[in-house]
This record gives structure tokens, sequence and C-alpha cells, in this order.
């Protein structure tokens, strides 16, 4: 179909070569992103490293969600992609009611679909459940600490085990106190490191840590042998600016212990959370697939590892062109559902309308709406035909639908038609209805 032009090559040429003078290598890579330059400038944002681990805890957050009744091999399926993604590691289910068989397959599933994966099994509870994850091949173990002392007791399981049979819980062996905490994490810290596993240690509740108790948990921990020590926000109240508070501070204490972060969702900063701690000096950020945990969710996987590769540079290994639909796999495990405009991987995270403006802008340079290239992420371009669209949108329409011989007076003539229906039934037209149109208009 011949359109008629609206601009030159000679203006086409000229826009091309503004917008090549305001872009700069780097924060622009055709095919990819289109970023703000200023976003590679450290005297802007600061420092960052050349790279940072992502950690996926999709299967263990996916325990959190209400009403979620995954089948093993579904679930099997799920960690085969996600290692195929290239994600450095994965924090799996943990033990419970899981055979010493099913945790070996799930390692060497993982290892056969990426032998660099390292697997992680948290909730380490005691020397028993971590001698099960060392004898089944994990990399490391998780051992999670309360930020509290006597407090600690509401996140107790064995408590409410044995308060509901009526037994006394209060016994010798029961931490009461802040100290007691420590030395039960201290020693299960003790028992992996002598069975060769690193030690991930996340302390949790860090919004309530006081300097002091902050330093407290961080010298015994790391004098423990923690590996790493991993700030978990469970209320989501730290800000980046806090966040960054602590990991700089975490550091000075224990400068040989690597520092993560899993931040939570609630004020939509996780992302920002992220950026935030890895300009702090953490290297490791603890996320899952769409968000996905109880309450307002964790940091999306593919929005931080966009954030880091197009926003400031920094590598995470991640195939990002496998992310949308490992986030479409991750939808029907679990029967939650993102909304249309989820960043990445939304199924419209890359719809700007249909109006004409749009649909040219996009000729000239597709990455002028969107920073990023859809195909980057897996995802695709949408532009809708809609009550705002002009001949040339529905002119690209007809074409996409093999319709190519109409004249632009009858396109002209389609589009009214296809507008009065639209505002006749309340609807958007679809594309049987403007073929449908098409084919009248063609014999008239």
């Amino acid at each position: 179909m011949q359109k008629p032009p609206v601009f030159t090559p000679e203006e086409v040429a000229r826009f091309r070569a503004e917008l090549a003078a305001r872009r700069a290598p780097g924060a622009y890579e055709p095919g990819r992103w289109s970023v703000s330059p200023l976003n590679r400038r450290t005297d802007v944002v600061g420092s960052l490293p050349t790279s940072v681990r992502l950690r996926d805890a999709t299967l263990r957050s996916m325990e959190t969600l209400p009403g979620v009744t995954a089948s093993a091999a579904e679930k099997a399926e799920f960690l085969r992609q996600l290692a195929g993604t290239g994600v450095p590691e994965v924090v799996t289910a943990g033990l419970s009611g899981r055979d010493d068989d099913a945790l070996k397959a799930e390692v060497a599933l993982a290892k056969g679909e990426n032998p660099n994966c390292r697997l992680i099994c948290p909730l380490m509870r005691s020397p028993e459940d971590i001698d099960r994850a060392a004898a089944a091949g994990y990399d490391a173990v998780q051992v999670w600490v309360q930020g509290f002392g006597e407090t600690s007791l509401i996140y107790q399981p064995a408590v409410y085990a044995a308060a509901w049979r009526g037994e006394e819980w209060r016994r010798p062996e029961t931490p009461r106190d802040r100290t007691a905490v420590l030395a039960k994490a201290v020693a299960l810290i003790r028992h992996a490191r002598s069975a060769g596993l690193d030690v991930i240690v996340p302390l949790l509740m860090v919004s309530y840590a006081t300097e002091e108790s902050h330093a407290e948990s961080v010298t015994a921990l790391a004098a423990a042998g923690a590996t790493e020590l991993t700030l978990f926000d469970g209320p989501g109240a730290l800000s980046p600016e806090a966040y960054g508070h602590l990991v700089r501070r975490t550091r000075e204490l224990a400068p040989d212990v690597e520092v993560g972060l899993h931040p939570h969702n609630t004020f939509g900063l996780a992302v920002g959370c992220a950026v935030a701690a890895v300009q702090a000096g953490a290297t490791a950020v603890e996320l899952s697939v769409n968000g996905y945990c109880g309450g307002p969710g964790n940091a999306d996987l593919a929005a931080t590892a966009l954030a880091f590769e197009a926003l400031y540079g920094v590598r995470t290994g991640i195939r990002t062109d496998r992310l949308t639909q490992l986030a479409r796999t991750a939808q029907d495990l679990t029967g939650y559902r993102t909304a249309w405009n989820h960043p990445v991987t939304g199924t419209h995270a890359f719809c700007w309308g249909g109006m004409d403006l749009i649909t040219q802008e996009t000729a000239i340079d597709p990455l002028l709406h969107n920073c990023l290239e859809p195909t980057l992420v897996g995802n695709e371009r949408e532009i809708p035909f809609t009550p705002d669209s002009g001949p040339y949108t529905l002119a690209d329409r007809l074409t996409a639908l093999g319709v190519n011989d109409l004249t632009p007076t009858q396109v002209d003539e389609l589009l009214g038609e296809a507008r009065e229906l639209m505002g006749r039934e309340n609807r958007l037209a679809t594309d049987e209805d403007l073929a449908s149109l098409a084919e009248e208009i063609r014999f008239r």
C-alpha cells in the first residue's frame, strides 16, 4: 500500500542525526536500549561495579503465595527455564516435604541446564538439615537469623507446634534473648562450613536494627565463618538510602564477608533499593520472577536485571531474551497474573497506544519512546488500532493483514467506518472487523 509520505528522506536523516548527537556509547546500544547518558556518569550516579550477582528465590518465595498448587513436574520445568536464563544463583524451596532423591534430582536438573548456577538451600534449622543439603550437592545453605532477642520466639515454628499439643516449649535450649539467638546461628554456620558449604546468612527484619544490635550480629556471624550477610527487610521499611547505609556499615564491620540484600516492594522501591545497595558495596541481590513473594513482593528479576544492564552498564550474566517467557511460565505455575504494564515483561509494557505519531516515530527510530528494544527481553511491541488511530496506523495494520490494494481515499473511508463501529459497540475494532470492512469497501 502506497502511503502519502510525511517526511522527506532528508528530514528523516536530520532527525536521526539530531538523536545521535543526544546519545552516547554504552547508554545507547542500537537494537538494545537508549537511555540517558547521565546514567553512565559517575559524577551523577556515583560508582558502580562492573557486575552484580542476581539470586533468584522464586521457588522459595512461591511457598508464601496462597493457593499455589503447582506439581513437582511444573516446578522442575520452571527451574529448568530459570537456570537457562543464566541466573547465577537459585534459592530452592527448602527441605520440607522432600526426600533426599528429590533434592539430588533438583540439583542435577539445574546443573544440567547451567553448570555454573549455584544452588542454595534455605531455612537450615539443624545440623541434620545441613548434612542433607550437603549430601544432595547444594553449593550453599542459608541460615536465617531473626533480628530480635526474645521477640524472635514469634517466628519459631516449634513454639507453635508444642503449644498446640499442650507441651511446654519454654525449655533451657529455647533461645530467649539475643545472645542465645546468635549462639544458635553461630553453631549452624560452623557446622555448614565444616561440611564444605558456603553459608549465606539472611539478617531478618533489618529495618528494626539499631546501630548497636546490627554491629553485634555482624561481628558474631562473620567470626563464625559466614560467607555472605544478606540484609532482609521483611516489612519493606528501608529506603534506598537506608539500605545503602546498612551495606556500608556491614562492610566496615566485616570487610572480608560479602554483603547482599533481599528488598521488598512495599513502596515500589525494591529495584531502587537494589541499586543503592550495590552502589554502597553489596555484591548480591536476592529477588524473584515477577516479584513473587507474600505481601508486596520482592524486586522483580527482569526489571532489576535490565535496570543494572541498561541504565548503569552493570553486567548480570542474564540471558535477557528469555525473561518474558520465564515470566509467563511463572504466571502459569502460580496462577498469579501480573499487571498489563508490569515492567519489562508485561503484555503491554511496550505499548504507547495507536496514534499515528507512535507508528511514525517507531519507523524513524524504534528506541524513541521505548528505551528498551522489546526483543531484548523476549517481548513484543504493541501498536493497537484505537479510536485515536489515524490513516497511517490503519494502513500499517492493513498491510500486516495482507490488505495492500486500498487507495488513500478508501483507507479514509474505512477509518471512518471503523471509528463508527467502535463508538456504536463500545469496543476496539478487531483485525477481523478491519478485514471485513476492507472487503466491503473494495467491492463497492
